[in-house]
């Protein structure tokens, strides 16, 4: 007499519980939970791989236009004529034949300034500041536009007993903005100083 054939089960079917209910085998749940792990991870991966670029990458920026700054500012003045395109891009026309001509400029990311000082006649000094935008008239005496910080950083000093007038030529972006101070003490001899801000 024959005996019946048992059906084969497949090792990783379901089969039922006690109450009838099917039941994933522990291995076929373990690929699961696994696959699962791996999608999550590919998501981190996808999303905080180029956020974490960006980050690096504007605090690089920002560390590299402080090191500029920096290097920069070690430098000090310059006694020789900033090239024609700074004085282009920061509307600084120094007046020909002008002397004690010195300049430096530093940059970050927030704005790039260029420093000039320079003497002058008092010829001269009306040619400058109509060219910038201004005139003598908008000078007001006493007063001195570069605040202590730039005047730090330039290595000036404007001392008390100066004959001291001074303008701030403000423009809207991307154009600069120069504060304009100048030592009147000798009229037919003024020597300017000037700090043009450009911002991005």
């Amino acid at each position: 007499m024959t005996l019946p054939r048992q059906s084969a089960q497949h090792p990783e079917s379901a089969h039922p519980d006690d109450a009838g209910n099917a039941v994933r085998p522990p291995e076929v749940r373990r690929h699961m939970i696994l696959r699962r792990c791996l999608t999550l991870l590919v998501i981190v991966l996808l999303i905080g791989i180029p956020a974490g670029y960006l980050v690096i990458s504007a605090e690089q920026s920002r560390d590299s236009g402080r090191d500029k700054e920096r290097e920069s500012s070690a430098t000090g003045l310059r006694e020789s004529w900033p090239s024609k395109m700074k004085r282009r891009v920061f509307e600084v026309p120094i007046p020909a034949k002008s002397t004690e001509v010195a300049y430096y400029e530093t940059s970050n990311w927030k704005s790039s300034r260029l420093f000039v000082t320079f003497r002058t006649t008092a010829v001269g000094l009306d040619r400058f500041l109509n060219r910038v935008g201004t005139t003598r008239s908008e000078l007001t005496t006493g007063e001195v536009t570069i605040n202590e910080r730039d005047a730090a950083t330039a290595g000036w000093t404007f001392g008390p007993e100066t004959y001291w007038s001074g303008t701030t030529h403000s423009q809207p972006d991307p154009r600069p903005t120069q504060d304009i101070t100048v030592d009147l003490t000798d009229p037919s001899s003024p020597r300017v100083f000037v700090v043009s801000t450009t911002t991005p």
